[in-house]
């Protein structure tokens, strides 16, 4: 059971365009009814999103940004409950509008849960029609999940084993080979032959491609 939190530090950064932003921007400024709308655009996203209002109320949340929540606050049964690691990287952006006025800006940061749950967190402003104060857009990325997507990618393109597989999720989730020998309870020569066999395959499809 994990029961710690750590948030790392916050970056605020220049606001990049989206195409998830861009979406809903669109989607808020159409004069089709926005609630059935914005779940329609919101549910089509793989990461949690999240709209809330600068008092903490939650306006909309999609599936993956409920579960999300139900990750980091396991047992709470409160409705439209946003946990304080989130709310936390909210209050900073709102905070920043004080010091950076004229500056659209992206408050990013990421919650840990224990040693293997970690959690990317982007706040930024979103002008709603229908709401006469800008909203918070907050997206979700459970880190793990998108790692074993781009790993499924890699073993669909380069023809990994499933052996292979084990062993470049934990490479791409940043083990060592000896890490990697000891989670999987094989030799370091066995993590380096698999190793070595990866990097061929990926260094022949590049090839290819590029002829």
């Amino acid at each position: 059971m994990y029961s710690t939190y750590s948030n790392e530090a916050l970056r605020l950064v220049p606001k990049q365009p989206s195409i998830q932003t861009q979406q809903l921007e669109d989607a808020a400024s159409t004069n089709l009814k926005p609630i059935s709308l914005l779940q329609a655009v919101l549910e089509g996203f793989i990461d949690g999103i999240l709209i809330l209002t600068e008092h903490g109320e939650c306006l909309h949340a999609n599936q993956c940004a409920t579960r999300i929540c139900e990750q980091l606050h396991p047992g709470n049964s409160q409705a439209n409950s946003i946990p304080e690691e989130i709310w936390h990287v909210c209050q900073s952006l709102i905070e920043s509008r004080d010091l950076f006025p004229t500056q659209k800006m992206i408050i990013e940061s990421e919650i840990t849960k224990g040693d293997s749950v970690a959690f990317r967190v982007r706040v930024r402003w979103l002008k709603l029609e229908q709401i006469k104060r800008p909203c918070l857009l907050v997206t979700l990325e459970d880190r793990y999940q998108s790692l074993q997507r781009m790993v499924t990618t890699d073993v669909h393109k380069y023809g990994l084993t499933p052996r292979e597989a084990e062993v470049w999720l934990l490479y791409r989730a940043n083990y060592s080979y000896k890490e990697i020998a000891d989670e999987l309870f094989i030799t370091l020569n066995t993590v380096k032959k698999h190793m070595k066999n990866i990097h061929a395959k990926r260094k022949a499809i590049c090839n290819f491609a590029q002829d």
